[in-house]
């Protein structure tokens, strides 16, 4: 267990993509309630300082330490040069919050914020050319170099509704890549309807960070067979807390202390805060986490 740190997503609380998620809960109260519930850190969400620094004293009094943040990237669609400044500024960003992990989505494409848009229709990856999974791989690399300039580790985030959702995504992306890490999200892999299971035991030693979201079967079969949007799934529950879904936790963290990895476990669900109080899951995904790894 001394390998693991456990951390909380504030969009257990506060959606970033469906703002009136959350829209009434103040960030004090999420992180106050990551802390009752006995976690350790945080990732970062909208609510969140512009400054690194404020950033380490909003969360210091509290015990909380940041675990990390999303970037979305465009390296298939923009100039490098408008990537790399990007990048800096994020990584300055989470480096001066104390955060050692930068996650990185790449979001040319991307639908998953759009409701109107229908998962499961047509090939996200298709939205590619050969040339833009070159770019984005070389430009990952690069960006993971950069990166390790300061101390700092890259986390890959499949996700749906982007060009890398899939397993067969995430194979082909770590084909093309040498310095890029993975995060291993057991959603959005079940989500897409892989094992998780499977790309750990692929890709163990490329994980450098984990989002343990419990995804309920029933859900993702009936919105891939419909078609939903991610907006849709979402609201529709797709999403929950270790220990309440589908997903075999016990066999995914048998794996990963099996692996030696070492890091953030992050607990994550995107649910309706009005629906599933935040607080009551939070503490259960987090008993969960704990009960499995024998803590």
């Amino acid at each position: 267990m001394s390998r693991f740190r456990i951390a909380a997503q504030p969009i257990n609380w506060i959606n970033d993509d469906f703002r009136d998620l959350g829209a009434d809960i103040s960030l004090e109260r999420a992180l106050d309630d990551m802390v009752e519930a006995g976690f350790e850190g945080t990732e970062l969400g909208h609510r969140f300082p512009a400054s690194g620094a404020a950033i380490r004293e909003l969360l210091a009094p509290r015990g909380l330490s940041l675990a990390g943040a999303w970037h979305s990237t465009h390296l298939a669609s923009r100039p490098w040069s408008e990537e790399l400044a990007a990048f800096d500024r994020h990584a300055d960003r989470l480096h001066a919050a104390g955060a050692s992990v930068i996650i990185l989505a790449e979001c040319t494409g991307a639908i998953h914020g759009d409701g109107s848009r229908p998962l499961g229709k047509g090939d996200q990856r298709g939205q590619l050319d050969e040339g833009g999974w070159r770019a984005l791989c070389e430009g990952l690399d690069r960006l993971a170099q950069r990166a390790a300039l300061r101390g700092m580790k890259t986390a890959y985030h499949p996700h749906m509704g982007t060009v890398v959702q899939t397993a067969a995504d995430v194979d082909t992306l770590l084909a093309g890549t040498r310095e890029l890490g993975l995060l291993l999200d057991t959603g959005h892999l079940a989500f897409a309807g892989d094992d998780p299971m499977i790309t750990l035991e692929k890709h163990g030693a490329r994980v450098t960070h984990v989002h343990t979201k419990d995804v309920r079967f029933a859900v993702a079969r009936q919105a891939r067979a419909e078609s939903w949007s991610f907006e849709r799934a979402v609201r529709g529950g797709v999403f929950t807390v270790p220990g309440d879904g589908d997903v075999d936790f016990a066999s995914i963290l048998g794996e990963i202390n099996r692996n030696g990895y070492s890091g953030w476990l992050v607990v994550e669900a995107e649910q309706d805060p009005k629906v599933a109080n935040p607080l009551t899951y939070a503490k259960q995904g987090r008993a969960t986490l704990r009960r499995l790894l024998g803590a």
